[in-house]
């Protein structure tokens, strides 16, 4: 992944997330994160969301078909994106 413009924050996640069965696309995006390698976040689990909220994170990390989707195909998108 070092080639071109294609730089990678955390080359070690990065690298950790892909052997993991991770999408390149997905393993980027979370190296580099500006928090890259840190652990923390206390944000609540995906079944104590309502669809709203789910959609709305949908929308953020760019889901194509959410509008369709049911809380349950929601949850399981944001999972596996």
């Amino acid at each position: 992944m070092a080639s071109g413009d294609n730089s990678v924050k955390n080359e070690d996640q990065y690298e950790a997330l892909r052997d993991k069965g991770y999408s390149k696309e997905k393993s980027a995006r979370i190296a580099n994160t500006s928090n890259a390698g840190v652990k923390g976040g206390k944000s609540k689990n995906y079944e104590d969301r309502t669809k709203k909220e789910l959609y709305k994170k949908a929308k953020e990390v760019e889901i194509a078909g959410r509008s369709k989707m049911t809380k349950s195909e929601l949850i399981h998108a944001l999972r596996n994106n």
